[in-house]
């Protein structure tokens, strides 16, 4: 390191690059904590930089910090929160289970940026870290409100819009096909008909109550833990800090947030963003079986199902020509196999804590916000290039049907469970079909025959005849 400054902090001297504007903890961080390389999210700093930022407005309307240093604070903080240093942020994931370094590391930047704001060098400590930045504050309780702020903020711009844009595209397509009866499958074997609307509407549904579920939890999402300081106890906070604070975060972001009802187990448990993962797992689960059907319903083309094409995207093998894979499904599988990874992590590191504190934030931040962001991005890949694209094959579909012993379900209440096992095992055994097998056993001229096993009158409640 040849061009270098010394900042010090509580343990005495640091040397650090002379280009950067975080400090000397920051740098013991980076020196501690050389990882994994992962760093926190954009949604997590832009939090932090919104924090920062209100909490210097607030503190100077409360009188305690000048306007000058406030100013430059808010200036400094809005940059970081637009993303304009994000460079200067390099400590890794894996540090220490408060994130006090994350916490240091956006104060130092801050510091230095509104240092020069005001006409100092970084290192200057004209504007401090923990005096001026941080008052009012402790990274006990901004790091639990930066997760829900930032987790908050992209379930509503990214997850919930791509879940809702999903959700009516499935709407749109299963739409299309009101008419069209495909067989229906348990247990990957021939079941009664259903209509693919049918199909793709329960899909939908699907979808839909994954909304329902993330709506519900994002109401406990909204509260923060702002104002608890080391404990939850507030010590050191003007006692208005916590209401200012959830006023001007409001303000900045849009949303409606509110103070925790208890600050004790904001800070102390991550209970909320666990709930919220077991939603997104639960998403996750959900858009696995849609896009593992679309694959099935997909193979082929001449060997397999070959129900529906997906829209041929690239090509699929570097030996065989002319090949052609389900790459968005399994893209979006792959995501949702990491969400439910990331889940495990969470449920892990939530309970890491002990007694007043949480010690396992930076991983859950960092993995609740990738949860949200692939699950967005994959289900907005998903809806627009392989749901919206899917091409029926119905011809192939009817063929299936006809050929489809299990149709003698319909029956059954008519002639009993054991005479209709009789007549399927008949029509497999010749390769013959149903409606010839059962017209010979059970009498009835082809006209009767095709009007009870009309596969139309077998997708709604009821009994056939």
């Amino acid at each position: 390191m040849d061009d270098y400054r010394i900042e010090e902090d509580s343990m005495g001297p640091v040397r650090l690059p002379s280009n950067v504007l975080y400090g000397a903890q920051t740098q013991r961080a980076v020196e501690n904590f050389p990882v994994s390389g992962l760093r926190m999210p954009r949604s997590f700093l832009m939090a932090l930089g919104i924090i920062k930022s209100a909490a210097a407005e607030v503190n100077a309307g409360l009188g305690l910090i000048e306007k000058e240093i406030a100013n430059a604070i808010i200036r400094a903080a809005d940059e970081v929160a637009v993303g304009k240093w994000d460079d200067h942020f390099p400590i890794d994931i894996f540090q220490t289970g408060s994130a006090t370094s994350t916490n240091m590391n956006a104060n130092e930047v801050i510091a230095n940026r509104a240092a020069q704001i005001i006409g100092f060098e970084p290192g200057s400590k004209k504007v401090h870290p923990n005096d001026h930045v941080n008052i009012c504050q402790s990274s006990n309780d901004v790091i639990p409100t930066a997760i829900h702020i930032s987790a908050f903020s992209v379930l509503r711009d990214s997850l919930l819009p791509a879940l809702a844009n999903l959700r009516n595209t499935l709407l749109m397509r299963g739409s299309e096909f009101s008419i069209v009866i495909k067989t229906g499958r348990t247990h990957l074997m021939d079941a009664m008909p259903l209509s693919l609307c049918q199909e793709i509407g329960g899909w939908a549904y699907q979808v839909s109550q994954c909304i329902d579920r993330i709506e519900a939890c994002s109401i406990r999402l909204a509260k923060l833990a702002i104002g608890g300081t080391a404990v939850g106890t507030g010590l050191n906070a003007h006692p208005d800090f916590a209401a200012s604070m959830i006023k001007k975060l409001n303000e900045r972001t849009g949303l409606s947030f509110v103070e925790t009802d208890n600050h004790f187990a904001a800070q102390a448990s991550m209970d909320t963003i666990v709930e919220l993962s077991g939603q997104l797992k639960t998403a996750a689960v959900a858009l696995m079986k849609i896009s593992n059907d679309l694959k099935l319903m997909n193979s082929g083309p001449v060997t397999g199902f070959a129900e529906i094409s997906l829209p041929p995207l690239q090509p699929g093998s570097s030996i065989m020509p002319g090949k052609v894979n389900p790459v968005i499904c399994e893209s979006l599988l792959m995501a949702c196999a990491q969400v439910i990874g990331n889940d495990t992590a969470i449920t892990i590191c939530a309970n890491l804590g002990a007694f007043e504190l949480n010690t396992g934030m930076p991983l859950i931040a960092y993995n609740i916000l990738q949860s949200i962001t692939i699950l967005a991005n994959g289900s907005s890949i998903f809806a627009d290039k392989a749901i919206a694209g899917f091409m029926v094959d119905e011809r192939h579909l009817a063929d299936m049907l006809d050929r489809n012993p299990i149709l003698i379900t319909a029956l059954a209440p008519k002639i009993g469970y054991d005479k209709a096992a009789r007549i399927v095992k008949k029509a497999s055994a010749e390769k013959r079909s149903i409606r010839e097998i059962a017209g010979e056993e059970l009498e009835m001229p082809e006209v009767k025959i095709n009007f009870l096993l009309d596969p139309l009158k077998m997708i709604e409640k009821g009994i056939v005849g």
